[in-house]
């Protein structure tokens, strides 16, 4: 296992310092274990990828599950708080199976350099964190760097098309974005539509599963 730091990291970006040590039990205490579940629903397909780029995993609680199911990839997990990143690394430990094959980076997704070629690339709960115009760069720069016929795994907020839903769904979701604004300098009001960003760079859904009357959804 090892730790790199990249010099590209911006200031006076979201910073997740503060919250690192509670997070794991705000999100608990906010939606049970509804995360998790979502981080998991496609871990199957990605336990025969061989090189992976996971973005923005915080504590590293998926990363750490991941390199136990995954036996032969090679990892890069990338975070920008240097504390959740520390946490990660604890996490997994050094005498965990696998942690050979993995690399924890200190680093802007949108401006670290990316060494290789993905064939797989996981986000969870991740591409809300930015302005359309921001994810769209971040993500033409990781399509340059994916593999052919290469997958996305990922999980986000979504706001609810009908109904009582979408009322709750959407008003859940400006309190989350008030929270992380007060708690750690995050910029972004509301969910970028990634959707049509990934198919602009050449994804497609492949399938889906929504929660919540779609407030959380995993896509492959």
């Amino acid at each position: 296992m090892h730790s790199v730091t990249s010099s590209d990291l911006p200031a006076g970006e979201m910073n997740c310092d503060r919250i690192a040590r509670c997070y794991r039990w705000l999100e608990y205490v906010s939606f049970g274990r509804a995360l998790e579940r979502r981080r998991r629903e496609y871990l199957q397909d990605a336990e025969t990828a061989q090189s992976i780029l996971i973005l923005g995993d915080g504590d590293g609680r998926f990363t750490a599950e991941f390199v136990s199911r995954n036996r032969t990839g090679v990892i890069d997990s990338v975070e920008l708080s240097p504390r959740m990143l520390e946490l990660a690394r604890e996490r997994v430990g050094k005498d965990t199976p696998g942690t050979e094959r993995l690399r924890f980076w200190h680093a802007d997704a949108r401006t670290m350099e990316l060494r290789r070629r993905y064939d797989l690339i996981i986000s969870h709960f991740f591409l809300d964190c930015f302005t359309g115009r921001d994810l769209d760069a971040l993500v033409a720069r990781i399509s340059a760097a994916a593999c052919p016929r290469a997958r996305w795994i990922l999980s986000e907020f979504r706001v609810p098309n009908n109904g009582i839903w979408r009322f709750a769904g959407g008003a859940l979701i400006r309190v989350m974005y008030c929270f992380f604004r007060v708690a750690t300098g995050l910029r972004t009001r509301q969910v970028p539509d990634y959707r049509t960003i990934f198919r602009a760079h050449g994804f497609r859904c492949l399938r889906q599963r929504s929660v919540l009357g779609g407030l959380l959804a995993s896509e492959l």
